[in-house]
């Protein structure tokens, strides 16, 4: 599914994928730096995220992202065996 596809999606998580994958075009075509829209947007989602749930819900999804990240699960170029 494209990219444009996925914003007018029904689906409200496709949808919002779809925008921020948008957005995220756009801010490379602006020459923004990957790291940089990265970490504007986790800093965006986990002030949203603690707003509605909470420092402790938060830091609980935090701690179980830990091994999601060391195991390679967020690593684009791995192979799976």
């Amino acid at each position: 599914m494209e990219i444009q596809q996925l914003a007018k999606s029904s689906d409200a998580s496709l949808k919002a994928l779809g925008i921020i994958l948008e957005a995220w075009d756009e801010g490379a075509d602006a020459g923004v730096a990957p790291e940089l829209m990265a970490y504007a947007a986790l800093f965006t989602a986990l002030t949203d995220l603690v707003g509605s749930y909470g420092e402790g819900a938060v830091d609980t999804l935090l701690k179980g992202l830990i091994g999601r990240v060391a195991s390679g699960e967020f690593s684009l170029g791995r192979t799976v065996q």
